[in-house]
């Protein structure tokens, strides 16, 4: 059994009828109860069908999906990558501005290296030779004036 087509339904009402009088007198008398259960499902069927309009309304599916669909704003993501990509290049050039700057330093402490390697021992230096090798411990007699802090002439 399959669903009248609803168009048809108001046709379909005018055609076909079913006497149930006659009906109920070709059925056998064990089968009455079967035949008024088909009969009320006929008329609850029935009364269904008359109360479809005889031309459905037409079906605005497509319509209101696109109504809906244009409706619809979904918010872009925001753009988090170029700010990464941006920091990134950053951090390369602040990494190679920091290796250039440590091989700088490297030269300068190798230099350093080979001139203690170079130099006599400590415990064959005079002050001499101290301030030649390491001149910033030489002392500056204006600044750090030896006892008694002023000419011997002025005491």
């Amino acid at each position: 059994w399959h669903m009248p087509d609803p168009k048809m339904a108001g046709h379909k009402l005018g055609l076909k009828t079913i006497d149930w009088v006659a009906f109920g007198e070709i059925i056998p008398r064990n089968q009455k109860t079967i035949a008024n259960s088909l009969q009320s499902w006929n008329e609850t069927l029935t009364s269904r069908l008359a109360t479809l309009p005889e031309k459905p309304p037409a079906a605005g599916l497509v319509d209101d999906f696109e109504k809906k669909f244009n409706a619809l704003k979904i918010p872009l993501l925001e753009d988090k990558y170029t700010a990464q990509d941006a920091e990134e290049k950053e951090d390369v050039k602040s990494c190679a501005e920091f290796v250039s700057l440590s091989k700088a330093r490297i030269k300068e402490y190798e230099k350093q290296l080979e001139k203690m390697k170079n130099i006599i021992p400590f415990d064959q230096m005079t002050i001499k030779d101290l301030n030649e090798v390491f001149p910033e411990t030489k002392l500056d007699k204006k600044k750090y004036s030896y006892w008694p802090h002023q000419p011997i002439e002025n005491l």
